[in-house]
């Protein structure tokens, strides 16, 4: 028992001292130039480059190990990194140096009758504590989006993907130290202790700013409950197309498969496909067909079933599922309010779509939908910094405060009141 409980103070005496260090660094960062942050991210995506030989190995043991323990799936395709998509990480830092730097901007300004000038300026939040799965991409992508915004980034990876992470934190403060910028800036927690991760969640000490999940279900819900510090989160990617009554067939199938089958374990998959009972008649063959073509499962309600044999039926609990995989709940719906209804009852504001011809409908789903990400004539896979021109993404919030949707490096600041006077006093 003392054993365990020394071991616990002494992760917990190793997470303080490495959340300190991040402050230190995060004042420092805070004040850099755009020009070194350029730099830093730049050297950075050289790094990567360099080391691929090493990263590819360190990911291959890690996925021989998940593979041990009979992970499989989504989940592996997640852990997975190859040539090319160790090359788009290294992109997607590089792209990120080529953004507008965030800090500094002035959001607004102004002039009272008494002379004082009011400026709303642009600072970094501070430190950004990152909790993730399996996905060492999200390693590069937090560390150059916290850089970039001047941020400190305390990274927690998974240990499934601990390996990878370590070589890919490493590449990230080469960078930093290229630049001449303070390696704690960027630091991977050196541990897979999962106590780590609580220690995480109470704020090292009013260490950490805010805090960031990438991963599943359960974890995303257990940072929400234990968080002491504010969150920027999802929690299911519940989306929905809706092929409307004035929908283009051929467009119609061509974003369903993309939107489910593009790549099925992101969390902008789609999950529900909502027809219109208008067109039930010619277009719900054609979209089922496509689908099980390709491999994929259908849940559909009554009328979807009658349709087609192959179809099972859908359950209460198919349309608040996160499949993650290649099946998809398919309902039939009378109009666009009850299209929209369904949304509001089952979805999890995060990402949907309407495919109409109808631009006064496609206007009234965007308008009246409530989700983070709401896409006309569009796959639900665009949900994604990157193709939002952000760079990358730190994740996608479908919170009500601060940031919302992609988290890119515009809502990874704040902000400061700057006061401009000539002697005034206050009467």
């Amino acid at each position: 028992m003392h054993s365990v409980t020394q071991d616990n103070d002494n992760l917990q005496m190793l997470m303080v001292k490495i959340g300190r260090r991040a402050r230190a660094a995060a004042r420092v960062l805070g004040n850099a130039s755009t020009e070194q942050k350029n730099q830093a991210l730049l050297a950075a995506a050289d790094v990567l480059r360099q080391r691929a030989s090493d990263i590819l190995a360190a990911n291959a043991l890690d996925r021989a190990d998940a593979e041990i323990k009979g992970v499989k799936g989504s989940f592996l395709d997640r852990l997975k990194l190859d040539a090319a998509r160790l090359d788009a990480i290294a992109k997607a830092v590089a792209d990120i140096a080529a953004l507008n730097d965030p800090v500094g901007r002035v959001l607004a300004e102004w002039t009272q009758p008494n002379g004082l000038r009011f400026e709303r300026v642009a600072t970094p939040l501070g430190v950004i504590g990152v909790i993730f799965e399996s996905r060492p991409n999200v390693t590069a992508d937090a560390a150059a989006l916290c850089l970039k915004s001047g941020n400190a980034a305390l990274l927690r990876s998974g240990s499934e993907s601990f390996r990878t992470s370590s070589l890919i934190a490493d590449a990230m403060r080469a960078g930093l130290r290229a630049a001449g910028l303070p390696e704690d800036a960027i630091q991977l927690v050196p541990t897979r202790e999962r106590d780590a991760v609580g220690l995480m969640l109470s704020g090292l000490e009013g260490a950490i700013d805010v805090i960031v999940p990438r991963g599943g279900k359960s974890l995303v819900a257990r940072v929400q409950n234990e968080a002491r510090v504010p969150v920027f989160a999802h929690l299911e990617g519940i989306c929905h197309v809706y092929i409307h009554a004035k929908a283009d067939l051929a467009m119609a199938v061509s974003i369903v498969l993309n939107a489910k089958l593009r790549r099925t374990g992101v969390c902008g998959s789609a999950e529900t496909l909502l027809i219109d009972k208008a067109v039930a008649k010619t277009h719900l063959q054609p979209l089922l067909d496509a689908l099980i073509d390709k491999g994929c499962a259908i849940r559909g309600d009554a009328t979807v079933q009658a349709a087609d044999p192959r179809v099972t039926l859908a359950t209460e609990e198919d349309w608040r599922t996160e499949y993650l995989d290649a099946i998809l709940a398919v309902k039939i719906v009378d109009g666009l309010d009850a299209a929209i209804d369904h949304i509001e009852t089952y979805g999890s504001h995060h990402t949907e779509a309407i495919i109409t011809e109808d631009n006064g409908a496609a206007e009234a789903f965007l308008t009246r939908v409530d989700s983070a990400i709401v896409l006309h004539n569009a796959s639900t896979q665009f949900a994604d910094g990157g193709e939002f021109g952000f760079g990358a993404e730190i994740g996608i919030a479908t919170g009500r405060m601060h940031a919302r949707g992609p988290v890119g490096v515009d809502q990874l600041t704040s902000f400061k009141y700057r006061v401009h006077g000539s002697g005034q006093t206050r009467p």
